[in-house]
């Protein structure tokens, strides 16, 4: 066991040092013009290590450093009330509950469409390219197509951005579940039909548990997701609370180290997310026998 952790971390933590050193080559790359100009102005010739120093210190530098990234995080989330809304405790609340909402209704919106789609062959001849075709267009140009029109019928807070959350959300779901209930051996489905089984007692009693894997596989790209939405549905409504009105406020006022800091946040959310997703479904198909303890 903890040779099996250790195999699966190693490769993850020299990933994440690669990164990290990346980053800082990037931040001390991007942001030395501006130390340039300022010594320019300031009839200064400073030594370049002391540039480089300089460029991981900027108040408002073009990429942060990591440890400004993390110093701004750290401060944010463990140094302020839980309700300011200057912390991301609380902007990834109000960001994480429009997300969750948008995920429950995007899965089972995307199991009642699959369902539909492997037992009704016109709706797999007609729906499924719809399906398909509506992914091709871009979240950002029909959000606040989204947000105007459920807004002019009455729809505003929480719903509009779960909704938005739901449209991307759904797909993976759909098109997972539709593969996993097509999944049952031909050989399986004859043996119902021998037994006399109804569609109803064949879907409980193969084509549901046999999905399982499938389905916990499509949410975790689906919860992910979600969270996408969530944040980009906050932007073009001028949100005030929220990753996206983070994001927001921060581009606005030329912070930098906010904007990376929402990022990052959002970021280790959806991994979160999706590790959650992870274990319920291990868990899930481990007591339907689908997978061995």
């Amino acid at each position: 066991m903890g040779s099996r952790v250790g195999t699966a971390l190693f490769p993850v933590t020299v990933v994440t040092l690669a990164i990290i050193l990346l980053w800082y080559v990037g931040a001390a790359s991007l942001n030395l013009a501006w130390e340039k100009s300022v010594a320019g102005r300031a009839g200064t010739t400073p030594s370049f290590i002391s540039m480089v120093q300089n460029t991981m210190h900027q108040e408002r530098p073009v990429l942060p450093a990591p440890h400004q990234v993390v110093s701004e995080i750290i401060d944010t989330t463990f140094k302020k009330k839980i309700t300011s809304k200057r912390s991301l405790v609380y902007h990834a609340g109000i960001t994480l509950s429009s997300s969750m909402l948008g995920f429950a209704m995007g899965t089972l919106l995307g199991i009642l469409l699959a369902v539909a789609i492997v037992y009704n062959e016109a709706l797999n001849k007609s729906l499924l390219p719809w399906i398909i075709a509506s992914q091709t267009i871009p979240i950002l140009a029909i959000a606040p197509m989204i947000i105007v029109v459920l807004n002019a019928v009455g729809v505003q807070g929480l719903l509009p951005k779960a909704f938005i959350s739901m449209y991307l959300s759904f797909f993976p779901v759909a098109v997972g579940m539709v593969k996993g209930l097509n999944s049952p051996d031909s050989s399986y489905l004859d043996l119902m039909r021998t037994y006399n089984a109804s569609s109803l007692q064949t879907f409980f009693k193969l084509r549901l548990p046999t999905s399982l894997p499938y389905l916990f596989t499509s949410m975790k790209i689906a919860v992910a997701i979600s969270l996408v939405g969530a944040i980009v549905a906050e932007l073009p409504t001028g949100a005030v609370a929220g990753l996206g009105a983070r994001l927001l406020a921060g581009s606005y006022y030329g912070q930098t180290v906010q904007i990376w800091s929402a990022l990052v946040v959002a970021s280790i959310l959806a991994a979160t997310l999706v590790v959650l997703i992870g274990w319920l479904g291990d868990w899930v198909n481990r007591r339907m026998g689908l997978v061995r303890g």
